[in-house]
């Protein structure tokens, strides 16, 4: 017998865990989020936010909060630079800034905020939208059947344990993942290499920074390897160090066994350059530099998300992109499937579309880590470094939740700069005019399945509106064009989507291209209907 039951569990409330509940709180699915710590973030980690991360955020209404929180924390759009030390010249620039060649793609920005700075958000907006959680909550454990999970909580802080049936459990309960272990799934990849440390401290910081506008600064000192990072004020900030050189001149990846505050003291001055600059040392946390994946993201009815699914180094900044990518994909298909609107074979689709992307951005971020850091590691197989933009916008979704057309070059990326609309690919941002407001096509996505239509293609939104309504999914239809719902003045549409000029292209909840009809079809409803049928697992 349960105490209670909820349609979603969400085993973990950091920042994966606070976006999947968001996300499903946007599309009106009860659930309760659990997580063991009192409250959100302490520490002021995964700091870089990429614009994929923050489309999904606009899809939910957050952008511009999120914006006005980061600018509070960070400089924006600053360099990526190596440095011996921040005292001394750049040695290499990674991006001059960091939104540099990225600008035209998306109709948001990459930027810095820590997850002290959007936690908070995320929990706030949620619980705004009717999620619940329950933070000081630990998962005692769970059992799972054929029709769902039986999970036992208890409070931290003393209470009866709670029994609390579920239809589904979403694990984002990080790298150590006790949910993933209780599956018995095995992590692949390379592992662990480094025990490392990130070092909070104070100084003033202002006559070295001077009036240079920098976002990360790698540190590649003759004693250690680690990177910068600083607050706003130029009065902190933080040192993560992946190395250091020990007396014998051998190096050192054990850094975090041997920490105290004196060493700590020592390794800021040295990779500031100033011995002589007062540092006064906050906190410092150990942490386990490591590449690795899932074998698999589900076990029966449950879902592995963020960290544990995947880990990576630090390098990049992708590891909290790419969790919140896996809530993305997985949050519309678990409320599709409760909702009854799709069958659960939609569901099968979760590992099939994100494990792939997540295999390569977890050897995307060695490689770079290789590369930026410690080129002392092993390099069998090591994946050739690609494009960022490509990774952040690129990837190439294949499953039978996908309607390709055939003739699949399968490629597991896509150059954002030379969109193609694909199956499988996220829409290609196009400016537009919604009602007399310049925006993006991504305004009108995300909301539920929406087909666009090419100037000619009007006979595809009453198609779409009828297959919708006949299959209780209700789909958004607009015609893209000079004087259509969104006024495309360039005329660049149907070239961004690989359409003629009467095609039509429909995409998921998610931003995702699903299915593309290039030319006018000679019964668009059944054409439609078939469409939406196969992607959503439902019978005929």
């Amino acid at each position: 017998m349960s105490d209670r039951q909820v349609p979603v569990l969400i085993v973990g409330g950091s920042l994966v865990g606070l976006s999947t509940s968001l996300l499903l709180a946007a599309q009106e699915v009860p659930h309760l989020l659990v997580e063991r710590h009192r409250g959100t973030a302490v520490h002021p980690r995964a700091a870089s936010f990429h614009q994929r991360t923050m489309e999904i955020f606009r899809s939910v209404g957050l952008q511009e909060e999120i914006e006005s929180a980061s600018a509070r924390e960070f400089a924006q759009n600053g360099a990526i630079v190596s440095v011996e030390s921040l005292a001394g010249p750049e040695m290499k620039f990674f991006f001059r800034h960091f939104n540099e060649g990225v600008e035209a793609l998306s109709p948001a920005s990459r930027l810095f905020i820590t997850q002290i700075g959007l936690e908070p958000l995320l929990r706030r907006s949620a619980k705004e939208r009717g999620a619940e959680h329950a933070y000081a909550t630990e998962l005692i454990s769970f059992e799972q059947d054929d029709d769902g999970v039986t999970a036992v909580l208890r409070p931290r802080d003393g209470g009866a344990s709670q029994t609390v049936r579920a239809d589904y459990l979403v694990a984002t309960d990080g790298a150590h993942s006790p949910v993933r272990k209780r599956c018995g799934i095995e992590l692949a990849g390379r592992g662990a290499f480094a025990d490392c440390v990130t070092i909070y401290f104070r100084a003033d910081l202002r006559e070295l920074i001077g009036d240079r506008n920098l976002s990360v600064v790698y540190v590649n000192h003759p004693e250690l390897l680690g990177f910068f990072r600083f607050s706003i004020t130029g009065d902190s900030g933080f040192l993560a160090v992946f190395s250091t050189l020990n007396p014998d001149g051998t190096k050192n990846t054990a850094v975090g066994e041997t920490i105290d505050t004196a060493w700590a003291t020592e390794l800021v001055g040295k990779a500031l350059g100033r011995a002589d600059i007062p540092v006064e040392i906050d906190n410092v946390q150990r942490w386990t530099a490591a590449a690795a994946h899932a074998s698999r993201f589900r076990d029966r009815r449950v879902f592995l998300a963020g960290d544990a699914a995947h880990v990576m180094p630090p390098t990049g900044g992708f590891g909290g992109n790419t969790g919140i990518g896996d809530a993305h994909n997985l949050a519309w298909k678990l409320a599709a499937v409760v909702g009854g609107t799709a069958g659960t074979g939609l569901l099968d689709t979760y590992d099939a579309e994100r494990r792939p992307v997540c295999d390569l951005v977890v050897e995307q971020a060695y490689t770079r880590y290789v590369l930026r850091v410690d080129p002392t590691l092993p390099r069998e197989n090591l994946a050739d470094p690609m494009d960022d933009a490509s990774i952040e916008l690129g990837p190439v979704y294949r499953s039978a939740g996908l309607l390709p057309e055939g003739g699949d070059d399968e490629a597991a990326l896509e150059n954002p700069r030379t969109p193609t609309g694909r199956v499988g690919v996220r829409a290609p941002h196009l400016p537009v005019e919604i009602d007399g407001a310049p925006g993006s096509v991504h305004d009108v996505l995300g909301r539920g399945f929406a087909l666009l239509a090419a100037p000619g293609g009007q006979r595809w939104l009453d198609a779409a509106s009828q297959a919708g309504a006949a299959l209780g999914c209700p789909v958004s239809g607009y015609r893209v064009a000079p004087e259509g719902d969104l006024v495309d003045k360039g005329e660049m549409f149907a070239q961004a989507y690989g359409l003629g000029p009467d095609g039509a292209v429909l995409m998921r909840p998610d931003a995702v291209v699903a299915w593309r009809a290039p030319a006018d079809a000679g019964d668009p409803r059944a054409a439609v209907e078939e469409a939406l049928r196969r992607l959503l697992f439902r019978q005929p």
